[in-house]
């Protein structure tokens, strides 16, 4: 295939992947970003697929200078460090990571907030590529020239806590976690020993495991169901989690579920359960 590709999906399969492979616009990502919650260390050799370019969302497409992890750079840091791994314009993206789907939707919903809508998330990741015992490499820098990539950042995508405190006591608006039962509810402690326990009064649940099957996507039919109820008569859903990681799992399954109006709350509970200004429950 010679011809450049536009990406139909938000969520495109290993097949579809290896079908494009030698599109000219195909640029693909490694977006891993280990588990706050994990622990261990890394016991194998790291792994990448062919051409694969490391999108770095912990020490290079996140602020820095915050205080908060994970915290979205400005739009002209963004292109400059998009520009910098060779991406253009017209670059058709893949990403992917090691989990399966974890980190790999942040950076699908970060293209999107920089305005840049030809990207997608490659279902399972790293363990479907494998299932299908297809070829890997070790990692690489990227060495090929500067991209053209132009970021026109999209405000609506990312909210602040100003706007979730606003959205507390608004119909039209909805706030959705995506961290687990127990942490929402204050049954277990936050893995961030400096935050207090609990939720965003007025936010509802959705672990984002409940939006996959072990590290693939569910349906599209079964995400219409988990998120009707979240999305009915709602005129914007805000996905909230630990620190902006997970809460995008969820915009993906939404987006994959044909809901429109969503965002980001980009602080997330690292914010809120450490501004003891904010009101929270249990």
């Amino acid at each position: 295939m010679n011809n450049k590709i536009q990406i139909p999906s938000s969520l495109v399969s290993v097949d579809w992947l290896l079908r494009h492979l030698d599109a000219p616009n195909l640029i693909i990502l490694d977006a891993t970003l280990k588990k706050v919650t994990d622990s261990s260390t890394e016991s194998t050799a790291k792994k990448q697929l062919k051409n694969a370019r490391f999108f770095d969302i912990k020490n290079v497409f996140s602020d820095q200078n915050s205080q908060l992890p994970n915290t979205i750079l400005s739009a002209e840091a963004f292109e400059k460090e998009a520009q910098n791994l060779g991406i253009n314009q017209d670059s058709a993206i893949v990403v992917y990571d090691d989990l399966g789907i974890y980190a790999s939707p942040r950076a699908w919903w970060l293209f999107k907030s920089m305005g840049h809508t030809n990207v997608a998330v490659l279902d399972g990741g790293l363990p479907a590529w494998k299932e299908k015992k297809l070829p890997l490499e070790n990692p690489k820098a990227y060495t090929g020239g500067l991209g053209n990539f132009k970021a026109i950042y999209n405000a609506a995508l990312i909210e602040t806590y100003q706007t979730v405190l606003k959205a507390i006591d608004l119909e039209e608006m909805r706030i959705v976690d995506a961290r687990s039962a127990g942490r929402f509810n204050a049954l277990e402690l936050e893995p961030r020993e400096e935050l207090r326990s609990g939720h965003i009064p007025s936010s509802k649940n959705i672990p984002y495991t409940t939006v996959l099957d072990g590290t693939t996507m569910k349906s599209k039919q079964v995400l219409e169901t988990i998120f009707n109820e979240s999305y009915q008569q709602k005129e914007k859903i805000i996905f909230s989690c630990g620190s902006g990681i997970t809460a995008c799992i969820l915009a993906l399954g939404a987006d994959i579920a044909g809901m429109k109006n969503l965002a980001v709350y980009d602080g997330s509970w690292t914010e809120w359960g450490s501004n003891h200004q904010l009101p929270i429950e249990k």
